[in-house]
């Protein structure tokens, strides 16, 4: 077995590796080796980002999707998927309550809906920053062509999350139909990156047929394309995909994972997500400890927020609603850190 102590400390140095190096240190570890990892990663999440926890108010604007991606339950197929679709006035309602509650920070997140169009997306996102000229509006919408991200970006959005879902071409193959493609969802981030968004990819951890090369490909692509964001949170089942006999994610390699990400790249915002809080009672705080800086609780109106089920016992009510933000911060400050009103902009250096 190789020691991964000694990578860990290059990686904390140069926040980069080799590819070989990744597999080594994803392949290789020990109880003792994982909790210096971790304390390495709390130490540079502090040295950068303090204790303060950003909180996203996101709101899940439709699960009617046009795509058919093998692990997600609000896939096309899903006949059984209770669909809905929230109205503008219902989406500027979710985010004045929540900026009410403190949230300087929206994500417009739906599935890949046509409803959605340019003109009205970008109209929406006008009256957004004209109510809340103070807040930033992150949009994840799926794959589009340029100019509609180009439109969006010059309505007044300010970020923008395309989880890549994994950086091995025949990996990306097993995960969605021969119709999306990884030559397709890359050149949509390259897109984004040059319009000026603050971008974000990511990928499941645990995901049907991955392997460690995989993951050690994802952390050289994150390395290399320097996103603003990463939102990574593990596999979990849904009965009604082609993946319902597969077994879901483990939380401790996402755990893991979360740590390095925060060595690849200081400046990330890096989100402990509801996957991982879905997985464990304390997902969250454990993913903040081991690097994380943001949390997404759901501005969703309650009766949509079972219907967004991208995967099953997804979090929906009590502390995981924006309502009981107290709640949140509460937890948040029975660890050492505490949830701060802001927008929460990537630093752009260390």
């Amino acid at each position: 077995m190789i020691d991964p102590i000694p990578l860990m400390e290059k990686l904390a140095r140069d926040h980069r590796l080799e590819l070989h190096e990744y597999e080594a240190l994803l392949g290789n570890r020990t109880p003792e080796s994982k909790e210096y990892l971790r304390r390495l990663a709390e130490e540079t999440r502090i040295a950068v980002y303090g204790r303060d926890v950003y909180i996203r108010g996101l709101i899940e604007t439709t699960n009617i999707c046009k795509n058919d991606c093998y692990y997600c339950g609000i896939r096309r197929s899903n006949a059984g998927c209770s669909r809905y679709r929230l109205t503008r006035s219902d989406i500027l309602e979710a985010a004045g309550e929540g900026y009410t509650l403190g949230f300087r920070t929206f994500v417009l997140q739906g599935g890949e809906d046509g409803w959605f169009t340019d003109e009205r997306t970008t109209a929406l996102i006008r009256e957004l920053k004209r109510r809340h000229p103070d807040c930033a509006v992150t949009l994840s919408l799926g794959e589009r062509s340029y100019e509609s991200y180009r439109a969006l970006r010059e309505a007044g959005a300010d970020r923008y999350l395309l989880r890549h879902e994994t950086a091995d071409e025949e990996h990306y193959a097993k995960l969605h139909p021969a119709e999306l493609t990884l030559q397709n969802r890359m050149e949509c981030l390259r897109n984004l990156k040059e319009l000026g968004y603050q971008v974000g990819c990511g990928f499941m951890v645990g995901s049907p047929y991955q392997e460690v090369r995989h993951l050690a490909k994802d952390l050289k692509y994150i390395e290399e394309f320097s996103p603003a964001m990463c939102g990574i949170g593990p596999f979990i089942t849904h009965k009604a995909t082609p993946f319902a006999a597969f077994p879901s994610g483990s939380f401790e390699d996402t755990i893991y994972l979360l740590s390095i990400l925060r060595l690849i790249k200081p400046t990330l915002l890096l989100p402990a997500t509801t996957a991982l809080g879905t997985i464990h009672p304390k997902g969250r705080e454990m993913g903040i400890l081991a690097g994380a800086n943001v949390v997404m609780p759901n501005l969703s109106p309650l009766s949509v927020r079972k219907k967004y089920e991208l995967y099953e016992g997804k979090i929906a009510t009590g502390e995981e609603s924006a309502q009981s933000v107290r709640l949140l911060a509460e937890r948040m400050e029975s660890i050492g850190y505490k949830v701060v009103t802001a927008r929460g902009d990537a630093k752009q250096s260390i």
